[in-house]
């Protein structure tokens, strides 16, 4: 899949929609560098290996997206996420931030005259809120 600079939006857009079902990974690079308030790594295993623990643990994940815009080489998109919490009570977990993606080009080593493709290097999520803020939603009770 080429990722030009008219499509990179609308495959993250597409992704988010689906998160964490069947994510575009060729979309980032082999040594992409991921931060957010609980993990810090470098690498699409890596990442990978993330996704795959939230699918595991977070039941009825959604990842909504509120805007996404794109300035040179770094896509910003602001995105509110929930999921029900592994626990007895199931509590309803939700948590708003934004992510900065940085893109950068890769010239085309498959020589099949699509051109240069552009990959995600580094995808670093903030959340508007603390990690303590996260920790005591799962202790509301009704």
């Amino acid at each position: 899949m080429t990722t030009s600079t008219t499509n990179i939006l609308d495959i993250i857009k597409a992704d988010y929609a689906k998160f964490p079902e069947a994510q575009t990974y060729s979309i980032y690079s082999e040594d992409v560098y991921f931060k957010d308030p609980v993990y810090n790594f470098r690498g699409i295993k890596q990442y990978q290996k993330m996704i795959g623990f939230i699918t595991f643990w977070f039941k009825n994940l959604k990842l909504e997206l509120h805007d996404i815009s794109r300035t040179e080489n770094l896509v910003k998109a602001s995105w509110t996420m929930s999921w029900d919490a592994p626990l007895p009570w199931k509590p309803r977990i939700s948590v708003t931030g934004w992510s900065d993606l940085t893109v950068d080009k890769f010239a085309d080593t498959l020589d099949n005259g699509e051109g240069d493709r552009e990959l995600i290097i580094s995808h670093i999520d903030y959340w508007e809120c603390t990690k303590l803020d996260v920790i005591k939603q799962h202790f509301v009770f009704h």
